[in-house]
């Protein structure tokens, strides 16, 4: 290490965690990775790269299913179950073969243990082979990411029936029936999954919406997609007791004073994600945490100078590539950098047939800040690429702001929804007006179409479909 070289650590080889390390060893650190598991974190190891993987083979049996619908016979012979799983852990252990080459290539030291802070700027390692190395750093990068939250229903721990999203992407076997306790990202999306390969879903949600995060108009179109296709949907319920039996378990549930019991082989625990910060000993390091989430400031600088917090970790939006945006920005501030995280632009979504993404504010969201705001509307059976996808179930549905005609929201419920909003986030970041979306050329047949034509519409001039008169209009 040459003598003006800085050393940078990362505690975390996560999305944030590695990102952060590429970036700081392109910028000239000398980086240390310390990880106490996997390379890639959850994501890549347990979350969206496996549960991507599982949709992409969930869509061939909706091919399968609705095939007499386009004049061709197929039928479904087995599901080899172990088959699948070997599948999902192939494109996992490629992507952290990828990973460990690029921290390789990058010359970053990688250690496989846990760090504990013992002083500022300090750690020591518990190493995998039980020995323990103590670590001083010029700069430091905590990305220790989340866990699975844990509620406190009577008989969920001590059930043998239930699991987690961890546990549900490495099931033995496939179960004829699940309750899925949660109605968000995570719960909807292990619905299409298994709901496509045959099992029974009962979806229970505490709140009286879906993923109450996003547009709540487009959240009960998919309340209807997801009935539709055979889920089962309670909102406004509770689990209130878990009691197990001998095939599987019952599940309790509350709702308006009386109690429902439904029996199911498995039950997923998906009500979402806790920063994770117990072994990292945050005090000792002088970083404040609140709730167990880190404080950080908008530099991504904790309460220490030239100690960092990135990923959910920070416990704000829990997503893949708000952490590789963290990582980055926080490893350019490691090495002398002044920049400031900018998190109102972050696309979201659910994977699934369709895709659901948002991007920007939603209506809630505007009506609570008080931002004057007009909306335009696109319902995807008038887009003739979606009719051929999905019988054009879906719609794209744009915020746009009165005062400056900016676009403040892009919403998209419509296959390949993810795919599409970067247009939105594109939009949103370069402060781009109706306008200008609207003068931009899209191509035809493409289902991104809808994205101008729901702007146009919001202006009463959409080509596709009738236009609703504007007050006093004659």
């Amino acid at each position: 290490m040459g003598i003006s070289q800085k050393h940078v650590v990362v505690i975390g080889g996560g999305p944030g965690g590695y990102v952060a390390a590429l970036r700081a060893a392109q910028l000239g650190a000398h980086v240390t990775l310390v990880e106490k598991k996997h390379l890639g974190g959850t994501c890549l190891n347990v979350g969206c790269i496996p549960t991507k993987a599982l949709i992409h083979i969930a869509e061939f049996l909706n091919s399968i299913h609705e095939s007499p619908n386009f004049g061709v016979k197929l039928s479904l012979e087995e599901i080899n179950w172990s088959q699948v799983l070997s599948y999902k852990n192939s494109v996992v252990q490629t992507l952290v073969k990828g990973v460990e080459g690029l921290l390789r290539s990058n010359k970053i030291n990688v250690i496989n243990g846990t760090a504990q802070f013992i002083r500022p700027k300090t750690i020591e390692i518990q190493k995998a082979d039980n020995t323990s190395e103590v670590l001083e750093a010029d700069r430091i990068i905590v990305a220790t990411g989340s866990v699975p939250v844990i509620p406190p229903i009577d008989g969920l721990k001590e059930s043998h029936f239930v699991i987690d999203s961890t546990g549900a992407l490495n099931m033995n076997s496939l179960p004829a029936s699940m309750v899925i306790i949660g109605g968000g990202v995570i719960g909807i999306e292990m619905a299409y999954v298994l709901n496509a390969f045959g099992c029974n879903i009962t979806i229970v949600e505490a709140l009286p919406t879906l993923v109450p995060t996003m547009d709540q108009e487009l959240a009960e179109l998919l309340l209807r997609i997801l009935e539709k296709q055979g889920v089962v949907v309670m909102l406004g319920c509770k689990v209130s007791a878990i009691i197990d039996g001998e095939q599987g378990a019952k599940v309790v549930v509350s709702t308006g004073g009386t109690e429902t019991e439904i029996k199911a082989e498995k039950v997923l625990c998906a009500v979402g994600r806790r920063p994770y910060t117990e072994d990292l000993s945050p005090d000792l390091g002088g970083i404040k945490t609140e709730k167990g989430r880190i404080l950080v400031n908008e530099y991504l600088e904790t309460t220490i100078p030239g100690v960092y917090a990135i990923g959910d970790c920070v416990g704000k939006t829990m997503l893949a590539h708000t952490a590789y945006a963290m990582g980055e920005l926080a490893a350019e501030n490691a090495m002398g950098e002044h920049l400031v995280y900018n998190p109102n632009c972050v696309p979201v979504g659910i994977y699934g047939f369709p895709e659901m993404a948002s991007v920007g504010l939603t209506e809630e969201q505007a009506k609570e800040k008080k931002i004057s705001y007009h909306v335009g509307r696109f319902p995807l059976s008038g887009n003739g690429r979606a009719l051929i996808a999905n019988g054009g179930e879906g719609m794209v549905k744009v915020l746009i702001g009165d005062e400056l005609d900016e676009i403040l929201g892009v919403h998209i419920l419509a296959p390949n929804a993810m795919e599409m909003i970067g247009e939105g986030a594109v939009a949103i970041q370069m402060e781009g007006t109706a306008e200008e979306l609207i003068n931009t050329i899209h191509a035809h047949p493409t289902i991104s179409e809808a994205i101008r034509e729901a702007v146009l519409s919001s202006q009463g001039r959409a080509i596709h479909m009738p236009n609703k008169k504007k007050k006093g209009a004659g």
